[in-house]
């Protein structure tokens, strides 16, 4: 029998592919499975693989790439995930994504929920019912439509979903008998006029002017911006509340919120924290990290703003707070919280100051003054990070800041961008920050950093600018196959190293256990190293189809190695640099 259905209408699946288009989704990813296979054959051959797709190796990567592509954007992609297992491979990439507050398009596929039309053993066991538990927990919605009729509704809840502030990953699960059956009848979409998202919400005008006039009456006030960067003006809209009100502003590096070589720059200067008066949240969620110190054996935090430090914010606060995870952190008591977007907030709030500073010409030379003072101390700090820096320059293997020195000497005069890194700390205090795009924010677990960078370079790819990942060993121990989607879809990365053959982040806690303990320190690495036999990562690369050099653990090997890598990056090829780093 004929397996071709004669006088073709259209399938239900053309549907799901019609929503895609109406959305201008710019990719899809993901790893194959026959549960969407109806869908599938829609987006090739009624769709014309228009957005493209991208085929992945494990389906954690392909929802990483759409992580780290909206982290750069803030546009979504479509991640597909067959059935059940797919979606449980994705489990942990789908939860950092709803961390990090980044917009995922996640289409699953399941069933058929139809008993009669289950093939048997495999559909049985890879059909769950209700899908959409696996990760409710930490998915913005998701929704399994029973009809063809219920897509473009749904499709479009999700997307403004997904899309409101805080954003977050969705997940639509389509039977996949609904997929495959014939379209009887046309299934229309959201009107053209209408808007995919409601307007960004504003914060009470009370409370910004409550928080203008404690601003402005501080001595010695602090801006602590955590995503409010990541929208776009926030980077600019943070600069000129700094500069017009004399504001210190430690930023919290998960978005880029501030140049770090501004005069006004205070992040990782902790001494500083001690005399402030005044902490100024913009669409923070986790305070305590930045203002505690930590006896990290001990489990012990330290406070380190005075006690009379008033704190107000500006975000989303128990806005999108997971009923499960406790990724919320600690809540920090506020005498002021402005419950809305920053992107609305600070303008305003920057209004009402500078209504006030234009009014009180001693409030203007208390400012003037202050802002001295800060660049005084910032200079202090600069100088001191750029002395340290030289410590054990000459050692092999190599030290942390010899490394960031090394790449930074290759790329500073490039228009460049950097991705995840393990090194945020030395970074951020060598490099030069000057433009919103150059940092989406810091990594997040063990076997992320490969995925996500992928997703950055994906997002920069078409304005030739030079993505750069310092990437841990551990981490692409992980996703290896990585390298090989980088090769195939032509996403030049500078991929550096920075391998210390360990998951040594592990290892320090367990030499922080042997101390507290008295045990032995020489034990410690026993199932955290990764030596005997070392990986080629060079090698691992070049067998991708990646450009592939090292191992490198002579200081003056680095730089020629880097500069030959950068040169294959400028012909759109993946490039990586295997160098030898110390553990510490």
């Amino acid at each position: 029998m004929d397996d071709k259905v004669s006088n073709y209408t259209g399938w239900q699946s053309d549907v799901i592919v019609d929503c895609i288009k109406h959305y201008d989704f710019p990719y899809i990813t993901l790893n194959p499975g026959a549960s969407f296979r109806g869908l599938h054959d829609s987006l090739v051959n009624y769709g014309d693989n228009e957005p493209p797709m991208m085929l992945c190796n494990h389906e954690e990567i392909a929802v990483q790439i759409a992580h780290g592509y909206a982290k750069a954007t803030g546009k979504p992609m479509v991640v597909i995930l067959h059935n059940l297992v797919g979606l449980l491979h994705a489990c942990m990439a789908i939860y950092y994504a709803f961390l990090d507050r980044v917009p995922i398009f996640i289409v699953g596929a399941t069933g058929p929920m139809d008993e009669a039309k289950r093939r048997p053993h495999i559909d049985w066991t890879h059909t769950a019912l209700v899908q959409g538990n696996a990760v409710r927990d930490y998915v913005k919605w998701d929704y399994q439509p029973t009809s063809v009729d219920g897509v473009p509704e749904s499709f479009a809840r999700a997307y403004s979903i997904m899309m409101t502030e805080p954003k977050g990953p969705v997940y639509m699960c389509y039977d996949a008998a609904l997929q495959e059956a014939p379209k009887t009848h046309e299934v229309p979409l959201p009107p053209p006029a209408a808007v995919a998202t409601p307007s960004p919400m504003a914060p009470d005008p009370r409370a910004l002017e409550a928080i203008a006039d404690k601003l402005l009456k501080a001595e010695h006030p602090m801006l602590l911006p955590e995503y409010a960067g990541r929208r776009e003006g926030g980077f600019e809209s943070i600069v000129e509340l700094a500069e017009l009100t004399g504001s210190a502003v430690w930023d919290v590096n998960n978005a880029l919120n501030f140049p770090n070589k501004h005069p006004l720059c205070l992040s990782m200067d902790k001494p500083s924290l001690k005399h402030t008066d005044l902490i100024l949240g913009l669409d923070v969620k986790d305070w305590e990290k930045q203002l505690t110190e930590l006896n990290n054996a001990k489990r012990i935090r330290e406070v380190l703003p005075p006690e009379n430090c008033d704190y107000v914010e500006i975000g989303f606060a128990e806005v999108g707070i997971s009923k499960w995870a406790m990724d919320y952190c600690r809540m920090q008591p506020c005498s002021v919280r402005a419950l809305g977007d920053t992107s609305i907030g600070i303008p305003e709030l920057t209004r009402l100051c500078r209504e006030r500073i234009g009014a009180d010409p001693k409030l203007q030379n208390k400012i003037a003054a202050r802002k001295v003072a800060i660049g005084k101390r910032h200079d202090e700090v600069w100088a001191k990070w750029q002395e340290e820096s030289r410590k054990d320059w000459d050692a092999s293997p190599l030290t942390f800041s010899r490394l960031a020195m090394e790449v930074w000497d290759v790329i500073k005069d490039e228009d460049w961008v950097l991705t995840a890194n393990e090194m945020k700390h030395q970074i951020r205090k060598l490099w030069d920050f000057d433009k919103p795009y150059r940092h989406p924010g810091v990594e997040l677990g063990t076997s992320t950093q490969i995925g996500i960078s992928l997703g950055v370079a994906l997002a920069h790819r078409d304005k030739k600018r030079i993505v750069v990942d310092i990437q841990p060993d551990g981490d692409l121990m992980f996703d290896a196959g990585a390298l090989w989607i980088a090769a195939k879809y032509q996403i030049p990365m500078l991929i550096v190293m920075h391998n210390n053959r360990a998951y040594y982040n592990d290892w320090a806690h367990q030499i922080r256990m042997a101390k507290l303990r008295g045990t032995d320190e020489a034990r410690a690495h026993i199932g955290m190293d990764l030596f005997g036999p070392e990986p080629d990562f060079a090698g691992l690369a070049k067998s991708m189809g990646c450009y592939g050099e090292g191992p490198i653990d002579n200081p003056k090997d680095v730089k020629p190695a880097l500069l030959r890598a950068l040169a294959e990056v400028k012909k759109g090829r993946c490039a990586l640099v295997d160098t030898i780093t110390q553990h510490s």
